[in-house]
């Protein structure tokens, strides 16, 4: 009995707070028909809204996988000095508001900052497209890190080792030994970065200025419509960011088993 009531339970408790509410986002953007619906999404401010997600997105995931991997490898494989201290730092976009990290950077790069005056010199930060992803990056540093870090443990180094005692240069080992056995753990970081990019608001809403057609995410571009009382508008782009994030995740279970099926 108490079998069925865990298993209602949890099951009940994802249907309050994803299921109806994701739903009930996708039927008010079909209400009305699905060219209704389209209609509000390839809008020019629509799109430009959402190129500029997949720009920011399409330079912050990559540069932040290098990183992660990177460092992953400097925290489990080195005598990094002040692990603990580097660690804490990693996580600390977890801990920190959005809205705070939009402001430090502000504070950084605004005029009066330690790095303002770079806008002096044509190196526009603030209510550019840098900021936005420097905002970006910012928030979704730690994913690959935390997702390597625990499987670099698990494998330990053995194989690595053999490796190096048959001759393989750091590059080959990495590339033939640590890097397929660590491909799932960052491709799971790659999903979280991306979700976490495309969809957020807080940092990016103060370094951008929330300029129209100009500056403004799809996120910003959602909350836009709605305040201006474009619902249509707003469910729609909603749908879009959903069903990007659900893609992602999708293709990667659809590849995991396959991977999984041939190493076996």
């Amino acid at each position: 009995m108490s079998r069925y009531v865990l298993r209602f339970g949890v099951l009940g408790y994802l249907l309050v707070l994803l299921v109806l509410p994701v739903g009930l986002i996708f039927y008010k953007a079909f209400e009305h028909g699905f060219g209704h619906a389209w209609d509000a999404v390839t809008t020019p401010q629509a799109l430009h809204a959402l190129k500029l997600t997949l720009l920011i997105a399409a330079i912050a995931v990559p540069a932040n996988t290098v990183f992660g991997i990177v460092m992953a490898l400097a925290l489990v494989r080195t005598r990094l000095p002040g692990r603990g201290l580097v660690n804490a730092l990693v996580d600390l976009p977890l801990a920190l508001s959005p809205v705070v990290v939009g402001l430090a950077l502000f504070l950084l790069y605004g005029r009066g900052g330690w790095l303002g005056g770079l806008a002096d010199h044509g190196v526009h930060i603030l209510f550019a497209l840098p900021g936005m992803v420097l905002a970006t990056m910012f928030i979704t540093l730690p994913f690959v890190v935390r997702e390597v870090v625990p499987v670099l443990r698990e494998i330990g180094t053995e194989q690595e080792q053999a490796a190096e005692t048959l001759g393989a240069s750091p590059f080959q080992v990495f590339r033939r030994i640590t890097l397929p056995a660590i491909r799932w753990a960052v491709l799971y970081g790659v999903v979280l970065t991306t979700a976490r990019a495309i969809g957020e608001f807080g940092a990016v809403a103060v370094v951008s200025g929330r300029i129209v057609g100009k500056t403004e995410t799809l996120p910003l571009y959602i909350q836009g419509q709605y305040e201006s009382f474009d619902t249509s508008g707003a469910y729609a782009s909603s749908v879009v960011l959903a069903l990007i994030a659900i893609g992602t995740v999708v293709a990667l279970r659809a590849v995991h088993p396959r991977e999984e099926k041939e190493d076996a």
